[in-house]
């Protein structure tokens, strides 16, 4: 499928790279939001591994694999504007998240966690658990599972705060939290900030230098289509030699190869201090194709497609009387126009057979989230196969 009236040079060449996705030569492929489309060369980079593997056995750790989570987390780095060194590669964001909570002592008076309850539940989950740590949680609530209310998030942020860990842009309704202003009150009050950015790299400009977020995490599953097993999690340079987390492991120590007895010697080395144990390989082989075509692609060039195309799919929404759950300012709009219908779980089901790929979300309802790849011709034909399911 091409589209048959371009908007833009920009957009012309975007979908150029349709080409290198398998799926889309036979999918309406609306779910970058949960699982990026897998680039044709995936399958290169996977038989790297494997020959690599077989070619070199053991050695491949000193040639190549040992230094590898550290440089697909500068390749990761490139897109947020983090300087180099500074991103470690893990499993997934709730082990990221489990790292930096790690680092922190909640027995003193700055115990408390602020965020809020659009963030994604298994984050939620794993703050929750501190509360056996000593931590107290202040969880702000949604009024119309699209937003939170900014002044709220300020105002619960104070000198007990210890720390903010909340979503750069919501899951369920792609709300675009205001970072720099949480960033502001957070460091204003010595409150650190954790900035979960799954839902914003990879389909919008982010500069965590510019932001001064103390942490930033998120993964490659999703818009960086890198598939799973690959997410990353920056720390502030400076403050990252301060920290000391109790989620480590040999890959963190000074000189891991010594094999030293007890307790661990921290490397002052930014990416590797936040490693624990032997990095997912294979997972890094394959995210790698994926960045190199997001880096092709632009974050400006991605950005500015996303917020038309998105826009296409709310005035196609609103023009059937269908319910968005999504912001209806475009600056204040991620990826992602969700669209609540009765029977939504079942209507997506069904789309699923047709090769119309989105999904259902509970208080969000059907997600359709056009990428770089997406022609507006498959949003008239996802919105027409809706209309046919529904009726």
């Amino acid at each position: 499928m091409t589209s048959g009236n371009p908007q833009s040079a920009d957009e012309t060449a975007l979908l150029e790279l349709r080409k290198e996705f398998p799926i889309l030569e036979r999918s309406v492929y609306l779910i970058s939001n949960s699982l990026g489309a897998m680039p044709r060369g995936v399958y290169n980079a996977t038989r790297e591994y494997c020959d690599v593997w077989a070619s070199r056995g053991v050695r491949a750790w000193e040639e190549q694999w040992w230094d590898m989570a550290r440089v697909v987390g500068d390749e990761i780095g490139q897109l947020m504007n983090a300087q180099p060194g500074t991103i470690s590669c893990h499993q997934n964001v709730t082990q990221c998240e489990a790292i930096v909570g790690s680092c922190l002592d909640f027995s003193g008076k700055r115990n408390k966690v602020v965020y809020t309850e659009m963030n994604f539940p298994s984050v939620m989950y794993f703050w929750e658990a501190q509360r056996t740590l000593g931590a107290r949680i202040e969880m702000i609530k949604t009024e119309d599972d699209v937003t939170v209310p900014l002044q709220k998030v300020l105002d619960a942020i104070d000198e007990e705060t210890l720390i903010v860990p909340i979503s750069h842009v919501f899951f369920r309704s792609a709300y675009i939290q205001d970072a720099r202003a949480i960033v502001e009150k957070a460091h204003k009050v010595g409150a650190l900030v954790l900035l979960d950015c799954f839902h914003s790299v990879g389909t919008m400009p982010v500069d965590v230098q510019a932001l001064g977020v103390d942490f930033a995490t998120g993964g490659v599953l999703k818009w960086l289509c890198g598939g799973p097993g690959t997410c990353y999690l920056y720390v502030r340079p400076d403050l990252a030699k301060t920290l000391k987390p109790k989620l480590t492991g040999w890959v963190a120590h000074e000189k891991p190869f010594r094999f030293d007895i007890g307790a661990t010697q921290y490397t002052n080395d930014t990416a590797y201090r936040f490693m624990n144990g032997t990095p997912n390989i294979a997972a890094l082989y394959c995210a790698r194709p994926g960045l190199k075509i997001i880096r092709e692609a632009g974050m400006e060039r991605i950005r500015a497609k996303s917020k038309r195309q998105t826009e296409i799919l709310i005035k196609l929404a609103d023009e059937r009387g269908w319910t968005v759950k999504t912001p209806r300012d475009r600056e204040q709009r991620g990826g992602t126009v969700s669209i609540d219908l009765p029977n939504g779980k079942e209507i997506c089901a069904e789309l699923l057979k047709r090769d119309v790929v989105v999904d259902f979300r509970y208080k969000a309802g059907l997600r359709m989230s056009p990428h770089f790849y997406t022609t507006d011709e498959e949003l008239h034909a996802a919105v027409t196969a809706v209309e046919e399911v529904s009726e």
